[in-house]
């Protein structure tokens, strides 16, 4: 793969607009100072293949309801009433997620790695930072596959349209001491003003949850409370599930009440779930987009073992074709159960590195970008933007 050294780095762009978080704290800065050379045939190889594999999600997804199988995927059993619910309702809209990718580049085949379809990150980082670089260097603002901004308004739109009996207020919420989940959720909140909502923002420590009246922000001005009919988390459900089963049961009844909107809605934990990329081997078998996928170690396969809910490569671990352990990486997850999905090897440059494609859904593909690293791409990988020529 080919790489375009850029002029003007993008860390005086992060620093005059105060996302010091992205420079990193005695780290190499966060956003590289390169961006990945992309063709536009290839940049269209990625559209399409995104494409393709959100109708395959929604194939398997519905296959699991149908049988109920979310045993098998690690639903908390308290959400799965709401997940069947939000599954079956269409003003339950899937706001966007983020599909992780190999290969795409110099020939090699695009795989899917896993899809991150309820609280993906890398919004800023793909929608504006690595569109203000070309800018600031000169390049084409255009000659990027990235209109992650312009959908996400798109999305929001129609949130709004499936949903004309409620007010078009909206709290986004993040959990505290997470500055990079405030800055995702900032973009996301410029969308949302675009689309016609009124925006709030409050940790979710801080929320208000009533089974019967709804959600609620109390005021700083003057205390009292303000109530929203949309709420978007950055807070995993699985969490609300397992951490916090009265918030789960709560929210259940208002999304039946129809007193709240949630985003994402309770189904995506179908799509997040790493079970599904077994589901999703046993109805597309040997697809060219997808990897091998078991419940147990693939005989006689060099294999990448994951915990149905890790996020940042966190408890994965690349397995010889004997077990041994190549490389892994630790974490929270480990009492979590797992899958084996087929090594494949990740994009590289001419010094070592590691490249994972990461491609936004939302409502179409429509946002490409690069997470730099080793074998396994965790929470220390730096993010490089990508032009297309």
């Amino acid at each position: 793969m080919n790489l375009k050294k850029l002029n003007i780095s993008p860390t005086q762009t992060l620093q005059n607009v105060g996302w010091d978080w992205m420079l990193g704290e005695n780290t190499l800065p966060y956003i590289t100072d390169e961006m990945v050379i992309v063709s536009e045939k290839e940049a269209e190889q990625y559209y399409e293949a995104v494409n393709q594999l959100y109708e395959m999600y929604i194939e398997a997804a519905q296959y699991v309801v149908e049988n109920e199988l979310f045993a098998e995927l690690g639903i908390p059993e308290n959400l799965i009433k709401l997940v069947k619910y939000s599954w079956e309702n269409d003003n339950h809209w899937h706001l966007y997620g983020r599909f992780d990718l190999s290969g795409g580049l110099d020939g090699k085949p695009i795989k899917l790695i896993e899809f991150n379809a309820d609280t993906a990150t890398c919004i800023p980082e793909t929608a504006v930072v690595q569109w203000a670089s070309l800018k600031a260097n000169g390049l084409d603002e255009s000659s990027q596959f990235n209109t992650l901004y312009e959908a996400l308004v798109e999305q929001l739109k129609e949130v709004k349209r499936q949903n004309p009996v409620l007010s078009p207020t909206l709290l986004i919420s993040t959990m505290e001491g997470f500055p990079e989940d405030d800055t995702n959720m900032k973009v996301l909140g410029e969308a949302a003003l675009e689309a016609g909502f009124e925006v709030a923002y409050e940790n979710i420590e801080n929320v208000e949850f009533s089974p019967v009246e709804g959600i609620f922000k109390q005021n700083e001005s003057d205390g009292r409370f303000t109530r929203y009919d949309f709420w978007f988390k950055l807070v995993p459900w699985e969490y609300i599930g397992w951490d916090e089963p009265e918030l789960a049961d709560i929210l259940t009844k208002l999304v039946y009440d129809n007193k709240v909107i949630v985003l994402n809605p309770a189904y995506t934990l179908l799509f997040q779930s790493k079970g599904l990329l077994n589901i999703l081997w046993k109805l597309f078998p040997n697809h060219p987009l997808l990897l091998e996928t078991a419940r147990k170690p693939l005989a006689n396969k060099t294999c990448v073992q994951k915990v149905l809910f890790g996020r940042e490569g966190a408890n994965v671990k690349i397995l010889s074709k004997d077990g041994a352990t190549i490389d892994a990486k630790e974490g929270e997850y480990f009492e979590q159960e797992a899958v084996y999905q087929e090594y494949t090897e990740f994009l590289s440059d001419r010094a070592g590195n590691f490249y994972q494609a990461g491609v936004f859904f939302a409502g179409e593909a429509c946002g490409l970008g690069f997470r730099k690293g080793g074998k396994i791409i965790d929470n220390t990988a730096q993010f490089c933007g990508h032009i297309v020529v």
